[in-house]
């Protein structure tokens, strides 16, 4: 059980230590949540701070089943699901076209006031504040490596094991702090797990002086 995600924070800086004040490291939040603990992070690490914008394309019969993701500028597809399942080519363009949209909005939030970090050739960690699926953060990786990371270490304080199991297939490292036999929900975990407004997010990014479009 973590105090809050800051507490959460904390306790995962101790297990990534070794990338300390690493130059060529970054650490990407995944709003609103993730900012926080990618926050704690940045900090007690000396690394810069970015937050994730990308929103994976929900399935048309079971929406927590990921068939692609989208960025401000990109996206990128499961076309060998899209074909075998006949899923509508219309259904598809009309979900990139309303999460691009809803990402912009978000983007003006967080953008003002911030340069943009690169992401090709670093090292990300990307994190947030657990993982009940993973399909949505693996998403994330797989566009994060289109755009040229080094290499991904995922950071969670908590993820379900089809989740845990997902992500390491997908990253190059997953440092997760807890693994619960009977996972339910990423809550359950945390005795603060309050809303977060994307000002307190924005305030972090502007804080600590960095960027947010990861998709240039």
């Amino acid at each position: 059980m973590f105090r809050d995600r800051f507490d959460a924070g904390e306790k995962l800086a101790r297990e990534l230590r070794r990338y300390r004040g690493a130059s060529e490291t970054l650490v990407l939040g995944v709003p609103r949540g993730g900012v926080l603990i990618g926050g704690v992070l940045a900090r007690e690490l000396n690394l810069k701070l970015d937050v994730m914008l990308t929103k994976k394309i929900g399935h048309p019969h079971d929406l927590e089943v990921a068939i692609g993701a989208v960025s401000l500028t990109g996206e990128i597809l499961d076309t060998a699901q899209i074909e075998t399942e006949k899923i509508s080519t219309d259904y598809v363009s009309s979900e990139i076209s309303r999460i691009r949209a809803s990402l912009q909005s978000r983007y003006k939030k967080y953008r003002a006031g911030c340069s943009v970090a690169p992401v090709a050739g670093k090292t990300v960690i990307l994190t947030d504040d657990g993982a009940a699926t993973g399909r949505t953060l693996c998403a994330g990786i797989n566009l994060l490596r289109r755009q040229g990371a080094r290499a991904i270490v995922v950071a969670l304080p908590v993820a379900s094991r089809p989740a845990l199991r997902l992500l390491k297939a997908c990253a190059d490292e997953v440092v997760c702090l807890d693994v619960p036999y009977d996972f339910q929900s990423i809550g359950q975990y945390y005795r603060d797990f309050r809303q977060i407004s994307d000002e307190e997010a924005r305030a972090l990014l502007k804080e600590s002086g960095s960027v947010i479009d990861r998709n240039r």
